[in-house]
């Protein structure tokens, strides 16, 4: 970054600034919360972590320095549920990903589910996205999600949301964009399931591997030495 582009030294004390008042209107919030997931509490802790990100940012650029904490990123985490405390209606959103791992096996499904509907006509079966349209339309996604295997199809990540509202929905107001118009805040629970868990879970896993053999191998080193003298306790 050019000098000309540098922040001065005037923008980043008023950064700094605004990092000591968001941290006062922190504190406030959360001396005066109204229970666990206050709402004030939430905004609070999203003005305090942008101005800690902006003064990050501008110390950088003017000093080539750091701060010494971080907050954590709120991008993927659920605001406090704010929608009606007796819903008279609810939503189950739910997406599923599968790749498509044996494409001889879907196929094979496919053209077996075409045959015993006897349709005349083209194959459906022949094409990978026709072998599914077949797959989804005879099977319900959940017999599909419990024999992913047996069709070919090897699981990816998977959501499921729960939201809550006051009323239904009137029938077919949401079919063209079912997910556009969920609101974070009435979502009552959240369910996710991810390989990146599995990894993380891999890795305590390993490291627990590696805790394990090193003391096997500390108790075999002790074994071999049982067959040593003793020290004498007196000996000077």
């Amino acid at each position: 970054m050019s000098d000309a582009a540098q922040p001065t030294a005037a923008e980043v004390r008023a950064a700094a600034e605004a990092v000591k008042t968001a941290l006062d209107r922190h504190l406030a919030a959360v001396e005066r919360r109204s229970g666990e997931d206050d709402p004030a509490v939430y905004e609070a802790f999203n003005q305090l972590a942008a101005a800690a990100e902006v003064y990050d940012e501008l110390l950088y650029d003017r000093y080539d320095e750091v701060t010494p904490f971080e907050i954590p990123g709120t991008e993927d985490a659920l605001p406090p549920y704010t929608g009606p405390e007796e819903p008279n209606a609810l939503s189950v959103l739910i997406r599923r990903d599968y790749a498509v791992a044996e494409p001889q096996r879907l196929l094979a499904h496919a053209q077996r589910i075409e045959a015993a509907e006897g349709e005349d006509g083209p194959a459906a079966s022949g094409t990978i996205h026709g072998a599914l349209g077949l797959l989804f339309g005879e099977f319900e996604p959940d017999e599909i999600a419990s024999r992913h295997k047996e069709f070919g199809l090897e699981e990816g990540d998977s959501t499921l949301w729960v939201t809550a509202s006051e009323e239904p929905a009137d029938p077919g107001e949401w079919l063209e964009a079912p997910f556009e118009q969920v609101d974070p805040q009435s979502v009552v629970c959240r369910f996710d399931v991810s390989a990146v868990f599995d990894d993380e879970i891999d890795d305590v896993d390993d490291d627990e591997d590696e805790a394990e053999e090193l003391e096997d191998d500390l108790d075999t080193d002790l074994d071999e030495d049982e067959d040593l003298e003793p020290l004498d306790a007196d000996r000077r």
